[in-house]
C-alpha cells in the first residue's frame, strides 16, 4: 500500500504536496467565501473560480512542451517561488482592506499561469522519483496526499476564515509553498531519473494532440476526463451554494463538507493503491459509482445525510482521478509525458472556466442542488456509454500480462 515511500526522493515530494495542498485549500475555502462576501452571487463564484483555471485552458498545452523540454525540479522552483508571492499580496490587500472584485479576478488569473507550466511539471515529475513499478502506486499516494490535505486544510481554512479572518488563510498557503521549496532542496539530484528532453523544435503542442488522438488508452480516458472535470469537479462553486442556500450555513460548514469529502477520498484511495492491476475498465466503472453518489448528494434531505453522502463523492473523486491519472502515465512515452499530462490539466482542471460558470448559473438560477446534479448525471452517463469501448482496451494488457 505504500511501497512508492521506500523511494527517499518520492518522501520529500510526499510531505512537499502534503504542505501545499493543505495550504491550497485553506485559500480556496477563504476565496469563495471572500468572493461571495463581495458579491452573494453563485455566478460571480463560479467566474471567479473559472478566472483561476482560464490560463490552464488557453495556454495548457505549452506548458506540458516546457514540461518536456526543461528540468521539471527547476521549474517547481520557480512555479513554487511564485505562487508564495501571489498569495502574500491577497494576505495583504485582505488585511488591508483593500481587496476588491477586480483584483480577485487578477490575483486568480496570476495562480493560473503559474499552474499552466506546475501542473505538468509536477504530475510528470513523479515518474522521475519513483521505478515503474511502484508508479501507479506513487500516483495513488499522491492523491491520498491531495484528499488527506483537503481533510485538514479545508477545516482548518472554514475555522480559520471564520474566527481569525480571510488574510490569513492566504498567509498560511504562501507559507506551504515555502515547505515545498525546502523538500525539493533536500532531494538527492543523483537519484532523480531523466527523462530524455524533447528538443526545441517546431509544432512540439500539435505532436502532443496527434499523439494522443491515435492512441486510443489515451484519447477516451481524456474525453471521459473533459466532461467529468468541466461539469462534475467543481465543487469550490456548488459547495459553498448548497452550504448557504439549502442548509443556511456558512464557511464552517462549507469547510467540513469538504473535509468529508477529502476523509471518503483518503479511504477510497488506500484502498485503491492496495491493488495489483488497475486497467481502463475500472476508470469507466469509477465514473458511474461516482456520478451516482453527486446525484445522492445533490438529493440529500438533511445535514447529517448530506455529510455521510458527501463522503462517497470523495471515495468516488479519488478513484475517478487517481485511475485518470495512472492510464495516461503507464501509457505515455517518457519523452511525451509532460505534453500527455498538460492535457489532463486541460481536460480535469482548465475546463473549469466553461464548467464553473455553468454550475454557478444553475446553483443560482435553479438551486444549490441543480449545481451537483448537472455533473452527477453526465458522470453517470459518460462513465456507462465508454465502459464497452474501455473494457476492449483492458483485454490486451490482460492477455499480455497472462
Amino acid at each position: 500500500m505504500f511501497s512508492s515511500l521506500r523511494e527517499p526522493n518520492y518522501r520529500l515530494f510526499f510531505v512537499g504536496q502534503l504542505a501545499s495542498v493543505m495550504g491550497n485549500w485553506m485559500q480556496t475555502v477563504a476565496q469563495s467565501f471572500l468572493v461571495l462576501d463581495l458579491t452573494h452571487s453563485g455566478t460571480e463564484l463560479g467566474l471567479t473560480v473559472a478566472a483561476r483555471y482560464a490560463p490552464v485552458f488557453l495556454f495548457g498545452p505549452w506548458g506540458g512542451v516546457i514540461a518536456d523540454r526543461f528540468d521539471r525540479r527547476r521549474l517547481m522552483f520557480a512555479t513554487q517561488i511564485a505562487s508564495a508571492v501571489l498569495a502574500v499580496a491577497f494576505a495583504l490587500l485582505i488585511a488591508l482592506g483593500l481587496i476588491r472584485l477586480p483584483m480577485v479576478y487578477l490575483l486568480a488569473i496570476g495562480f493560473g499561469l503559474v499552474n499552466v507550466i506546475d501542473n505538468p511539471a509536477r504530475q510528470s515529475m513523479i515518474s522521475d522519483l519513483v521505478s515503474r513499478e511502484h508508479l501507479s502506486n506513487a500516483v495513488l499516494l499522491n492523491s491520498i496526499t491531495i484528499n488527506a490535505a483537503r481533510v485538514f486544510g479545508a477545516a482548518a481554512g472554514g475555522v480559520i476564515a471564520a474566527g481569525l479572518g480571510l488574510a490569513l488563510c492566504f498567509a498560511l498557503n504562501a507559507l506551504s509553498f515555502v515547505i515545498v521549496v525546502v523538500t525539493l532542496l533536500l532531494m538527492d539530484t543523483a537519484r532523480i531519473a531523466r527523462s530524455p528532453s524533447a528538443p526545441r523544435a517546431p509544432r512540439q503542442v500539435r505532436e502532443g494532440f496527434h499523439y494522443v488522438a491515435r492512441t486510443p488508452e489515451l484519447l477516451f480516458p481524456l474525453l471521459m476526463i473533459a466532461l467529468v472535470g468541466m461539469l462534475a469537479w467543481e465543487f469550490p462553486v456548488s459547495l459553498p451554494l448548497l452550504a448557504g442556500q439549502t442548509f443556511h450555513a456558512g464557511a464552517g460548514t462549507y469547510g467540513l463538507m469538504t473535509s468529508v469529502m477529502g476523509a471518503g477520498a483518503v479511504a477510497g484511495g488506500l484502498v485503491s493503491a492496495s491493488r495489483k492491476h488497475i486497467g481502463t475498465r475500472a476508470l469507466a466503472l469509477s465514473a458511474i459509482g461516482w456520478g451516482t453518489a453527486i446525484t445522492l448528494a445533490a438529493v440529500a434531505p438533511t445535514l447529517p445525510i448530506e455529510y455521510a453522502v458527501l463522503a462517497l463523492v470523495g471515495y468516488g473523486s479519488i478513484t475517478f482521478n487517481s485511475y485518470g491519472k495512472i492510464a495516461l502515465q503507464m501509457t505515455a512515452r517518457p519523452e511525451m509525458r509532460g505534453r500527455v499530462m498538460a492535457l489532463w490539466a486541460l481536460a480535469w482542471v482548465g475546463s473549469t472556466p466553461i464548467g464553473g460558470p455553468i454550475v454557478g448559473w444553475f446553483g443560482q438560477n435553479l438551486g444549490a442542488r441543480w449545481g451537483l446534479l448537472v455533473g452527477g448525471i453526465p458522470t453517470l452517463i459518460i462513465g456507462l456509454a465508454l465502459y464497452p469501448a474501455l473494457s476492449r482496451l483492458d483485454r490486451p494488457a490482460e492477455t499480455a500480462v497472462r
